[in-house]
Formats: C-alpha cells, structure tokens, sequence
C-alpha cells in the first residue's frame, strides 16, 4: 500500500540508510523533497545530493553524512506535521530545536525555509519536520 504522506517517506528512508550505514539513499522526486534535500545540505546534516532523470518524476538521490567515528550527522530526524493533523505555527510561535541545535523545516508562503529564518522574516507555516 503507498503510503499517502510522501516526506515522511522520505524521512523514514534517510533514517533507514543512516541505520544500514548506507552512502547514498534513493527517495522518488518532488519539488518539496528537493527543497528539503537543500535545507539538509546547507545546515551540514548530509553531503550532497542530486536528481536523476528516469523519464518519469525523478529520482532524488541523497549522499549521506557521517562524522570520523562513523556516526550520522543527523541523529533524529522527526515529522511533525502528519496529514491527518497539519501543525501550523505563527512567526512568533516558531521555538527553537534544541536551543538552536537542531532545526525545524518549515513551508511557508515564501518558500521552504528553517525556523530560524522563518522567524527572521517574520513569516509562520507548516512545520514539516526537526532535525537534530
């Protein structure tokens, strides 16, 4: 049965690959994966990543991270905002992960952004997921 909310899938497939000590993940391509794929890169949480072309959507391949003593830069990686209960958040109610350790994913009217730049922009919306 395909499931019906399609970043967790993603989320689920990053952590399996962290936990089978994978170098890469394949997850099916959307624009809204990609965008998330950015956020992870730039905060340092995998290597890089890249799209594939296979005629149909794409294949969104992730390379991930893992610090000397081979261990995952990510070490939770959460989905808050389930398609049964989408959590929406104002600028002001955007909290910081982990006192700024960690970041939350958040899709907002600007774009897909991290709580701390939503807050600077004063922008809120729908938080996707934390990382940590």
């Amino acid at each position: 049965m395909a499931s019906s909310d399609s970043i967790a899938d993603m989320l689920t497939i990053i952590r399996n690959g962290i936990k089978a000590k994978f170098t890469k993940v394949d997850i099916p391509n959307s624009k809204i994966k990609h965008e998330i794929s950015k956020i992870l890169k730039n905060e340092g949480y995998i290597k890089n990543f890249k799209i594939i072309n296979d005629n149909k959507q794409g294949i969104l391949r992730i390379y991930l991270k893992y610090l000397d003593n081979n261990v995952s830069s990510i070490n939770k990686l959460i989905r808050i905002s389930k398609p049964g209960r989408r959590m929406y958040r104002k600028a002001k109610e955007i909290k910081s992960v982990l006192n700024g350790y960690g970041i939350a994913i958040i899709s907002t009217s600007k774009g897909v952004m991290t709580d701390k730049f939503a807050r600077e922009n004063n922008v809120g919306g729908e938080v996707l997921c934390s990382v940590w």
